[in-house]
């Protein structure tokens, strides 16, 4: 306990020339935090057995808990995994123009919620509404903050306290948990499930809409496959089944995509102007994956029933800000002018060749002088096209202990996130940025030791 005595105060440390210098590059009242805590660290680890520190070493444990604290925890990486939507690392990286947009909105003010031509107050509604009334066809549109949120808002505003007719094969699980029926029964719709998990029927719709409902859901297996003896109606039976009783349907796309990914060599993903033309009411999906914008979600449909989604209190705590508007506003206007797969990332990294990737890891091989250059498989991933992949080419490194050498990948700046098959660490240039070529082959050599 005596020894303690020796440890200077807060004061004390506050004389010297580090603390002055940490004060200027972090404030004084954040460096104050980070002494105090430091002291208290340091006085209770002595009562545990461990050395006391001199000042020196009191100050430079004060300056690498600053550090901590004020280092952004959400930066960028280079993605090198060959997953194209990657839900963990942010899923669709963003066109060059729709970071334009954002810029040019984020550092002053904006017409968000103002009407140029009236010079008052405006709906923030109609920025992306027009483009996509116009891409799909649908009489009216509106986005919020991600699709669960659209989901939730739709059933809320249309199906409250009423009957909402879904097959059991589409009662599924998104990431993180997040269960269908679970945000229908949030919403306060009454949960009808019909048919089983393999096969349902159009008796089976039919025979549950003998009774009022508020709606019929189709839900797409967006993130999973039901193979074998399996078998349920189409979208374009499901809206006749419907509307035969006087229900709307709510088809909720999951990914939702403007381009036939069957071009691609994958399967066909129902595209959002197919549920369109089938006659769907209300048609839910996302903006951040494979359309390749801001994370939103989008409803498009009748606009009765968009005039009454719109109306409901909920609408406000969903609803997208300027950012997400303008990205995906920007994004939008690549599929209006027929430049998609030239200018958004995720179509340009589906669309790229064997050859392409081919020549790509080869010439990381070598830059580092080490490797093999290996035929692979890039995946779509962020819950779309499950189990479909790409053909690919990857540099394979043959490193001992694998996951170890993962682990320095991720501390290089930027980190690099890699994948590990056959006991081999594999990039993949698929996903990786062309721009970013000179970044991962130094993190790789500094992984390496060189």
């Amino acid at each position: 306990m005596s020894e303690l005595r020796s440890l200077p105060s807060v004061d004390a440390l506050l004389q010297s020339a580090a603390a002055t210098e940490l004060a200027a590059r972090f404030g004084r009242p954040l460096m104050l935090d980070a002494l105090r805590m430091t002291l208290a660290e340091t006085r209770l680890g002595h009562l545990r057995g461990a050395a006391l520190p001199d000042a020196a070493g009191l100050l430079e444990q004060a300056a690498r808990r600053l550090d901590k604290w004020v280092t952004p925890s959400l930066i960028s990486v280079i993605n090198a995994s060959g997953v194209v939507l990657h839900t963990n690392l942010g899923r669709a990286p963003l066109s060059k123009a729709a970071l334009q947009a954002m810029d040019a909105v984020a550092g002053g003010y904006s017409t968000l919620e103002y009407d140029l031509e009236k010079g008052g107050r405006g709906s923030r509604s109609v920025h992306a509404e027009a483009l996509l009334i116009r891409l799909t066809g649908a009489e009216a549109a509106l986005v919020v903050n991600n699709n669960a949120g659209a989901v939730l808002l739709a059933l809320s505003a249309l199906a409250h306290r009423k009957r909402v007719i879904i097959s059991r094969s589409q009662l599924v699980e998104i990431g993180g948990g997040f269960r269908i029926p679970d945000v229908m029964a949030q919403s306060g719709a009454k949960l009808v499930e019909v048919g089983t998990t393999n096969r349902v029927h159009a008796a089976d719709f039919e025979v549950a809409l003998q009774e009022p409902a508020a709606l019929l859901v189709r839900a797409h297996h967006s993130n999973f496959r039901i193979i074998g003896f399996t078998t349920e109606p189409d979208l374009a039976e499901l809206v006749e089944i419907a509307h035969r009783q006087g229900v709307p349907l709510l088809d909720d796309l999951g990914s939702g995509t403007f381009i036939d990914t069957a071009r691609f060599g994958l399967l066909h993903e129902p595209t959002i102007q197919e549920s369109v033309q089938a006659g769907a009411d209300v048609i839910c999906f996302s903006g951040d994956k494979l359309l390749g914008g801001p994370q939103a979600g989008i409803l498009i449909g009748k606009k009765d029933l968009i005039a009454r989604i719109k109306k409901h209190p909920l609408a406000r705590a969903v609803r997208a800000d300027k950012l997400c508007l303008s990205a995906l506003s920007a994004t939008l206007l690549h599929y209006l002018l027929d430049e998609a797969e030239r200018e958004i990332p995720v179509w340009q990294m589906i669309g790229r060749t064997l050859e392409q990737n081919r020549l790509r890891a080869q010439s990381w091989r070598d830059a580092l002088g080490t490797g093999e250059v290996l035929v692979g498989s890039s995946t779509i991933g962020g819950g779309s096209l499950p189990e479909e992949t790409l053909p690919t080419s990857l540099l394979a490194l043959q490193v001992q202990q694998p996951n170890k050498f993962m682990e320095k990948l991720r501390r290089q700046s930027p980190p690099v996130i890699a994948r590990v098959e056959e006991e081999r660490v594999v990039f993949d240039p698929r996903t990786v940025f062309e721009e970013q070529d000179g970044a991962l082959l130094v993190g790789i050599r500094q992984a390496l030791g060189r």
